[in-house]
């Protein structure tokens, strides 16, 4: 098997050696079995995603001593793509418009003793708008309110049945995906979600092994209720440990884990931000 992997970052910061170690992983796997690596920007949040950081994800990769095939695959010049996957989905009846805010849902959550909660610990969607009523639907759209687009994830499974996936190393592993709820598949402010870009360009761009932090893992569920229902084909997957900082938290943008740019600065050569990233020559 020659694995085609990839690495898919979303340009809203400078790469930190969290980034690297995900991406050094993928990278080998697909160099040592003579496939192909990929590089993708997943870039449909236009409130957080910026281009200097887009240019600056190549460069970051290029210094690593990472190479990629073909061109650099940016979502957000592929929207009319996610949008006619949420058509086939609507089409179908697997879809419907939620117009509820973020206070709206969390009163609804508040107001429940026993809310139920996904896998990620937040409250689950109560399907407030599932059955809302066709004139008040019409009523909305005519007032130009805008809404997000959710999965009818009890329809969903019903289609699809059971499901499952195969983790490199451990074999085949069953999947639930209706713990997850009624995931939004459209944002209000972004026109596709993670889950249905990921999934889709997947399965376009050939990638037949999947790899990504474990933290992820449940994820996979929801990917897998996805290419079921979109007929795609079902990739290998390969969830390798989280690289964590020396308080033992997971480097992350937002607590300002330090860049590769920065250890570039620094004087780091190559050779020891990959050591610093756990992958070692």
């Amino acid at each position: 098997m020659r694995p085609t992997t990839r690495f898919a970052p979303s340009p809203t910061g400078h790469l930190h050696l969290g980034h690297a170690h995900a991406a050094m992983f993928a990278w080998r796997l697909a160099r040592a079995g003579g496939g192909r690596f990929l590089l993708r920007l997943e870039d449909i949040d236009p409130g957080r995603c910026r281009p200097e950081y887009a240019a600056s994800i190549a460069e970051d990769l290029t210094w690593l001593g990472l190479d990629w095939d073909g061109p650099i695959r940016v979502q957000s010049a592929h929207l009319p793509d996610y949008a006619a996957v949420l058509a086939d989905l609507s089409r179908r009846g697997l879809v419907y418009p939620c117009f509820c805010t973020r206070a709206d849902i969390a009163r609804e959550a508040a107001g429940s003793a026993h809310a139920p909660h996904g896998p990620d610990g937040t409250p689950l969607y109560p399907g407030t708008c599932r059955h809302l009523p066709h004139e008040r639907r019409n009523a909305l759209y005519a007032a130009g309110t805008s809404h997000a687009w959710r999965l009818d994830m009890a329809a969903a499974c019903a289609a699809t049945g059971p499901l499952s996936f195969h983790e490199r190393d451990e074999g085949r592993l069953n999947c639930d995906p209706a713990g997850f709820g009624d995931i939004i598949l459209a944002r209000k402010d972004a026109p596709a979600s993670y889950h249905l870009c990921v999934t889709h360009d997947d399965a376009l761009q050939g990638v037949d092994l999947v790899t990504r932090a474990d933290d992820l893992k449940p994820a996979t569920a929801v990917q897998r209720l996805l290419q079921a229902l979109m007929g795609w084909p079902e990739p290998e997957y390969a969830h390798h440990r989280l690289l964590l900082g020396p308080d033992g938290r997971r480097l992350a943008k937002r607590d300002h884990a330090a860049t590769l740019r920065d250890l570039r600065e620094r004087g780091t050569s190559p050779a020891e931000a990959r050591a610093m990233a756990g992958c070692p020559d």
